[in-house]
């Protein structure tokens, strides 16, 4: 039965004129997407290895895959809106399907400098936010924020610190991202 589903497929997609590169083009109409992810969403449809090969290469030509500057561009995209540590972008640019090497490149853009002054900037919005609580309690809870974001203890008090002085009364082993999570 599965041959002759996939044979009725095949049939409906040719009569609908519907080729590989449509149907790529028709899944990079809605945002930026990886090779892999585009790999995969033809496989799913059935295409054949050297179809989408060649949908890809051809797209590469075009200029509308770049898995190197698709990279760069969530680690911009991502920073300006809500930022997050290098090792939670590391995180998610796996998750697109990206080779390691081009997530180390892309990571790599990110300096010390940057990932503390994110830091900052994410301290400094929850403790605005959090100013009807308590010192302690606010600390503790925008300390939580970064570290869900998977900013390291240093970095984390760096930033805090700035803001409100002295964390001596805060035990890093009581902190737990997952109790405050956003």
């Amino acid at each position: 039965m599965r041959g002759k589903e996939l044979i009725k497929q095949i049939m409906a997609r040719k009569n609908k004129n519907n080729s590989v590169m449509n149907a790529a083009l028709s899944y990079l109409t809605a945002k930026s997407r990886t090779v892999r992810e585009i790999e995969l969403h033809l496989d799913a449809k059935n295409y054949g290895e050297v179809e989408i090969y060649e949908c890809v290469e051809r797209l590469k030509e075009l200029g509308y895959l770049d898995d190197n500057k698709y990279a760069l561009d969530f680690i911009e995209s991502r920073l300006r809106t809500k930022p997050i540590s290098k090792q939670k972008l590391r995180q998610q640019l796996y998750n697109h399907k990206l080779p390691q090497e081009v997530i180390d490149t892309a990571i790599e853009t990110i300096t010390d400098e940057i990932e503390q002054a994110n830091a900052s900037r994410v301290a400094a919005k929850y403790w605005r936010q959090f100013d009807d609580l308590e010192d302690y309690d606010r600390k503790t809870r925008v300390i939580r924020r970064l570290l869900g974001r998977g900013y390291n203890f240093h970095t984390i008090k760096q930033s805090v610190e700035a803001i409100v002085g002295s964390l001596d009364e805060i035990d890093p082993e009581s902190l737990s991202a997952e109790e405050d999570a956003e």
